[in-house]
């Protein structure tokens, strides 16, 4: 029997699969515990369908992160910050920074969490931070930092 599964079945397939089965372990098991539904005619389309409109969704999302890295890979944000004499800032630059820096900027909303930094930016002058857009969309960015 074909069945399409609603969640993933250790042994068995993933989401949204389209995988044979046994009748009683289908009938028994999967149905059951609404892990699967019967692989009729309609629920193959509405399935397909799904999977369309997914791939959809996501070639609008790729293109969208495609769109804000060309408005901000290269470019440089310019930070003012409170130093000591001898370049060392009193406090730090953190994500949050960058991306309200961002957001002011270029009109460009990126969660703090995608910002890659190895630690905090702790002196005055030009680093270079990675902005993790979408899955494969990199940019790079220069943060000027200069102490006040």
């Amino acid at each position: 029997m074909e069945v399409i599964l609603l969640e993933d079945v250790k042994g068995l397939g993933k989401k949204n699969e389209l995988v044979k089965a046994s009748d009683g372990y289908a009938r028994n098991y999967l149905f059951k515990k609404n892990l699967a539904i019967e692989a009729s005619k309609q629920n193959v389309n509405i399935m397909k369908n799904r999977q369309n409109a997914q791939k959809m969704k996501k070639n609008i999302e790729l293109g969208d992160a495609k769109e804000i890295k060309e408005s901000i890979d290269g470019k440089e944000i310019v930070l003012h910050a409170s130093s000591g004499e001898n370049g060392k800032l009193f406090g730090s630059i953190t994500t949050m920074d960058i991306a309200e820096a961002l957001k002011k900027n270029f009109r460009v909303i990126v969660d703090k969490k995608k910002i890659i930094m190895k630690e905090h930016i702790k002196s005055i002058g030009t680093h270079e931070i990675q902005i993790k857009i979408y899955q494969g969309v990199n940019a790079t960015i220069k943060v000027n930092v200069i102490g006040e």
